[in-house]
């Protein structure tokens, strides 16, 4: 018996264990072919197995690795366009060459937006001789924007230069030593393995900021930053000025079920609620255009500034910007001084173009040309220093003129209550509803509570940061913290109960507004309607949140000490931590594992299959399979289940619900980046989890822009009932398609180096219209043209795959102002 042991021995030699593989090694194909020493890495649910060039143990290493080979084919990738435009012309009579060089996606994302201005412009001028009105005041505007605009963006991608003979000038180093052969520096962006050829980036900055403040972004998203305020403001004046033409829509949004808004009889003129609601939105467009005027011109000023100190002194590090003083309250001084600079000069501006009957910023008066010049650039100072590397310029710009108008909004509903006699009109840019007040109560509030609490806040994070060895008293910080957190609770307390619920009592009509949200709740079209939607929502989130929880503290349990920061993306980092518990009961011998990370000890087993299964199944208990951008589409789909109830049953309500769901988010940061006791840690370890390439600043930004794409058209109060659904469609159906389509059986891509496909813009647009006539066909929404609405989704779709900015902030509001534009 032992020599038929020892003959079988013989003819099965026992399997060896690979050497541990580094991560570098594991991943996709490059462009080129596999490369004999390296393979890229990729991050996917499981690893791209390596297979072993032995031909012993072949079939049990096959059994073994078949369930992980995931990524056995590595698709082929084409684009449509180049990832980069770069023209030259020689100047007549001269030896210089203008050169123009851009990155093809911004530069595409530029010409969609600046057609899409222009396009509204025109419907504007329109809209305007429908309701015999002449004044040409607001199209004057814009086309003074654009051209702003168009100049603006040719000056950022073009530059001279001067040709030289290469035989009478030879390139030398410092020491006088030739340079390489290679006269041209290479730009390289490398993408999933492709490297592609990009021209240098002319990033535009505010004043006194420097590239680490702005998240790390090939397009700095200017375009964004200086177009998309004037067109939503053009969408907004236009939806008011077709209520005039058609009076019988209502002024109200269909379905909303609010006290009619509120109206000035003892002003000095009575005008009706549409009247004001036009002027105050014609207002809104020339803000916008101050905006955009301010924002060229401070990128224009930081550039000249930056070049001229260049001049002076040639030893700028490359990526740095020496003009920006290294001190902080240096540089805020600085800045400070800049703004209120500027505001002068836009004061002698708007002067000289009332002399000469120039017909611009003539619906905003000399206060609150200062008032607005001021709050927007310090809300770009402000929101650039909290969320520090968080925002592109383009987002920047739009969240500071987001933060322009409900500021505005608030001073005039303050001022109405102040002097109502020697106030014309309700200058507010949506309709004076309890809705409006409270709102700004809730997003106003939760700010500003923050602001003067702010000295508790910075104490709780430099305790909770700083090592115990360098406190003072390090026994006493746990003490300490807790102090900080209740002086925190209790001055939120007292600031929403006190100051905040005084402002919104007072502009109630002396109504109290915690009775008045409570009765509010009761009626609706049912008594119990808004409860169950209450309760509805609140399950929802507790078993989203309490489900999330559960996983990702498991796979923090599970996870090993040098394993990855995300979850789930790699199964083999979690298999040993598994297997580790089997192998302390039976003895084995070392398994061959095709992975060549893994070098285990299985039991000797007569079938390889058990072992895999066993394997698969230690991973799959204790490891969620979903990858990053899975449970960030998770949180996408769960928007939908979420929201498009309530916007269906109870716009209204819902408008509300997203206020008080915002300010919640604010003060969860508070909680989360300020380490409060005793949530902070928790909810900085599940936010954690859900990081992405977008997320790099020091504030956690993404659900603030989920929740605002989806609450964005509600917010703006469409004409329609089919707007309001906008952001819920664009973001919860049409991105997380376009995701999903594009990264399984996507092959075309839009722009080289770029992951966005031509097969997931078709899945966005085909997506968004089944859902649109899904609403039609269940009676949810009033009958629309088809084709218009497909023509828009179809821009927005171009735009989701052009643009670099944070698709959940631009997309949402992009689609709401072109479906006001065309009249779907």
């Amino acid at each position: 018996m032992e020599n038929v042991r020892r003959k079988r021995r013989q003819q099965s030699p026992p399997l060896r264990a690979l050497s541990p593989i580094p991560a570098d090694y594991m991943g996709e194909q490059s462009q080129n072919g596999p490369s004999p020493r390296r393979i890229s890495f990729t991050r996917s649910r499981s690893p791209h197995m390596r297979t072993s060039n032995s031909s012993q143990g072949a079939n049990v290493q096959s059994i073994v690795a078949a369930p992980f080979l995931r990524h056995k084919v590595h698709a082929t990738f084409y684009h449509l366009f180049p990832a980069a435009i770069m023209l030259q012309f020689a100047i007549p009579f001269s030896a210089t060459t203008l050169t123009f060089s851009a990155n093809s996606r911004g530069f595409a994302e530029s010409f969609l937006l600046l057609s899409s201005l222009f396009l509204a412009n025109k419907r504007l001028a329109r809209a305007h001789k429908l309701i015999d009105m002449s004044d040409r005041s607001q199209s004057l505007e814009i086309d003074v924007d654009i051209i702003i605009c168009i100049a603006y963006i040719v000056w950022a991608h073009t530059s001279l230069s001067k040709s030289v003979n290469p035989a009478s000038v030879s390139p030398k180093k410092d020491d006088g030593r030739p340079l390489s052969p290679r006269t041209e520096p290479r730009e390289v962006k490398r993408n999933n393995g492709i490297s592609v050829s990009l021209p240098k980036p002319h990033p535009g900055f505010v004043w006194m900021s420097v590239p680490k403040n702005f998240r790390p972004c090939l397009d700095d998203g200017a375009s964004t930053g200086l177009l998309m305020p004037p067109l939503i403001a053009v969408a907004f004046l236009l939806s008011a000025v077709r209520k005039v033409a058609s009076p019988e829509s209502g002024l109200l949004p269909p379905g909303w079920l609010i006290e009619a808004p509120r109206v000035l009889t003892k002003g000095r003129s009575s005008l009706s609620a549409l009247e004001a609601l036009i002027l105050a939105r014609r207002t809104l467009v020339d803000y916008a255009v101050l905006c955009s005027f301010i924002l060229v011109v401070q990128i224009l000023a930081s550039s000249w500034y930056e070049a001229r100190y260049r001049r002076r002194l040639q030893s700028v590090p490359e990526g740095e910007r020496g003009s920006v003083p290294r001190s902080e309250m240096r540089r805020t001084w600085l800045y400070s001084a800049f703004a209120l600079v500027f505001t002068l000069i836009l004061l002698v501006i708007r002067f000289f173009l009332a002399q000469y009957h120039i017909a611009i910023w003539q619906n905003i008066s000399y206060s609150e040309i200062m008032l607005g010049s001021v709050f927007y650039q310090f809300s770009l100072y402000i929101a650039l220093r909290m969320a520090h590397g968080g925002f592109t310029l383009g987002e920047l710009g739009l969240v500071a003129f987001g933060g322009l108008s409900i500021g505005t909004e608030l001073v005039a509903l303050t001022r109405t209550k102040i002097w109502p006699k020697t106030t014309p009109f309700i200058k507010t840019y949506r309709l004076p509803t309890p809705l409006l007040i409270f709102q700004i109560a809730l997003i106003g509030g939760s700010l500003l509570t923050g602001f003067l609490l702010s000295p508790l806040l910075f104490l709780s994070r430099h305790i909770a940061q700083r090592p115990v060895r360098r406190l003072r008293f390090p026994q006493e910080k746990p003490k300490h913290r807790r102090a900080l957190a209740a002086g925190f609770y209790f001055g939120t307390v007292v600031i929403v109960a006190g100051l905040i619920g005084s402002w919104t009592w007072w502009n109630l009509g002396r109504r109290d507004p915690w009775l008045w949200v409570i009765l509010w709740i009761l009626e609706g079209r049912k008594k119990w309607t808004r409860p169950l939607l209450l309760a509805y929502w609140a399950l929802l989130g507790s078993i989203s949140v309490a489900g999330w929880n559960r996983q990702l503290s498991r796979s923090r349990k599970y996870r090993p000490r040098t394993g990855s920061a995300h979850p789930g993306e790699s199964m083999a980092q979690v298999v040993p931590v598994a297997a580790s518990q089997s192998q302390k009961a039976t003895e084995g011998v070392p398994l061959a594992s095709p992975t060549g990370a893994l070098g285990l000890t299985f039991p000797q087993l007569p079938n390889g299959t058990q072992v895999a299964t066993d394997l698969l199944d230690a991973a799959d208990k204790h490891v969620p399979t979903l990858g990053v951008n899975a449970r960030r589409k998770f949180f996408h789909g769960l928007a939908v289940a979420m929201f498009l109830p309530g916007v269906a049953v109870d716009p209204a309500f819902t408008h509300l619900s997203f206020s008080a769901a915002f300010a919640l988010f604010i003060f969860a940061e508070y909680v989360r980046y300020f380490a409060v006791y005793p949530f902070g840690a928790a909810v900085h370890l599940f936010m954690n989890e859900f990081l992405d390439q977008k997320d790099s600043g020091t504030a956690i930004l993404s659900h603030f822009y989920l929740l605002m794409g989806c609450a964005g058209a509600v917010w703006l109060e469409g004409p329609s009932q089919l707007d309001q659904y906008t952001g819920i469609l664009a973001l919860g159906v049409g991105d997380a398609m376009a995701s999903i389509i594009g990264k399984r059986i996507g092959r075309y891509r839009w722009f080289a180096g770029s992951p966005k496909t031509v097969e997931g813009s078709m899945a966005f647009v085909f997506s968004l219209v089944l859902c649109a006539w899904c609403l039609r066909l269940f009676g949810l929404v009033d009958d629309f043209s088809m084709s218009r609405y497909a023509a828009v989704v179809t821009l927005v779709s171009v735009l989701e795959g052009f643009t670099d900015q944070n698709d959940n902030l631009t997309l949402p509001l992009y689609m709401w102002s072109m479906l006001v534009v065309v009249d779907v």
